[in-house]
């Protein structure tokens, strides 16, 4: 695993121990003032699951509170 993974200028730290890429956004809400991902970083999360999925890895693109988002694997 690499330790970094950048896309669209979003720098995605791997975490080892939680087996996980993270990265960290701006807050956003939705109409129900529901946390959600930065719309371009979302994005780029996606690309980093659809990249690790090419290299036959398994993973799946989640998003947590306070502007995490992560990549687990």
């Amino acid at each position: 695993m690499n330790k970094r993974e950048t896309i669209d200028g979003y720098t995605f730290e791997y975490d080892a121990e939680n087996k996980f890429y993270e990265c960290r956004g701006d807050v956003c809400y939705d109409d129900e003032h529901d946390e959600v991902p930065e719309e371009r970083l979302w994005s780029a999360a996606c690309k980093l699951e659809e990249r690790l999925k090419n290299r036959g890895i398994d993973a799946q693109a989640e998003h947590s509170e306070k502007g995490w988002v992560e990549v687990y694997i």
